[in-house]
Formats: C-alpha cells, structure tokens, sequence
C-alpha cells in the first residue's frame, strides 16, 4: 500500500472517530440551570435528571424555533403561537416509541401517537403573540397543531391532543 493511501485511509479513520465523538457529544442533555418546566420521561435514551429529560425554559428557547398562525377553539381569533417543535424536544431526549401521553399541571392527560409530531409541525407553543404564556393563559407550554395549514386537523380529536400547562410528557 502506497504512502498516499495509508494517509487517506489515516484520515478518513479520523474523520470517522470525529464523527463518532460529535455524535457522543450530540446525545447529551445539559442539566437545567433554571426551573424545570418539561420532563420527557419513559421511553428515552437520553437523561439529565432523576425522572428521564429535564428542560428549563432557557434550554427550550435555544432549540430552533417555528411560529405558527392558527385559529384554535380557545380563542376568538387567529393567534400566533412559537416554540420548538414537539418532534426536536423528543429527539434531544432521546425518545422513541409509540405514543405520547402529554399531561398538565393540573393532571389532565392526553395521547397522541408517536408519529403525529414526526409527520406534522406540531409546536411546543412557549410564546402567544410573541409573549411568554402565563399559566393562568394556558403557559408556559401549549401543545398546538397548525390547524389552518391542515384543515383536516380541525376535528375534535386533534384539539383533543392539545394540552396546555404541559408539564410532563411520557413516552410509550
């Protein structure tokens, strides 16, 4: 073997353990420095507390965010509700599964399937009009479908999965 093909093949091993050490990296939660205000416990391969995946509001507003503009049966208008994604939280946990119970602060539980967050936009609404959600305003964390941009979202089982005081979600 040449010189010149031991030093790719060198370099391409080294750029695969680099590889390998980003996605190590990667596969890690940091722990909350501020309240916790989401657990995703269950079915996941990635923890930062007792109960399974801890999230301070802080390590939500640093994942990408999606705005999204819909009306909803709670409010008389449009609104625009922004977050992460349902399926980035579930993924920066590690989780996998086949469904998702969402429950609230005060013990209202919901499911969904797995798959409703990985085919649809669904957001972990954190701000209403662009303003932190109070819990007496269904916050910090609203589940929400985008209704307007899929109409056939806009049946009574879909509004059903939209939990709002979301303080727990448990894989299956």
């Amino acid at each position: 073997m040449s010189v010149q093909r031991r030093r790719v093949l060198a370099a391409g091993v080294l750029a695969a353990g680099g590889a390998c050490l980003g996605a190590a990296i990667s596969s890690t939660l940091a722990r909350p420095s501020g309240p916790v205000i989401l657990t995703v416990r269950g079915k996941v391969s990635i923890t930062n507390g007792n109960a399974g995946a801890d999230f301070d509001m802080a390590m939500l507003e640093r994942m990408p965010q999606r705005s999204i503009l819909t009306k909803t049966p709670w409010y008389d208008s449009a609104r625009r509700f922004t977050g992460p994604l349902l399926r980035d939280v579930l993924a920066a946990s590690g989780a996998k599964g086949s469904t998702i119970r969402a429950i609230a602060l005060n013990d209202y539980k919901v499911e969904m399937p797995f798959d409703d967050p990985q085919k649809i936009d669904v957001v972990m609404a954190r701000l209403l009009d662009d303003r932190p959600m109070l819990v007496r305003e269904k916050g910090p964390l609203f589940i929400i479908y985008p209704f307007d941009d899929l109409p056939e979202l806009r049946s009574a089982v879909y509004f059903a999965r939209c939990a709002w005081q979301l303080r727990t979600l448990e894989v299956v």
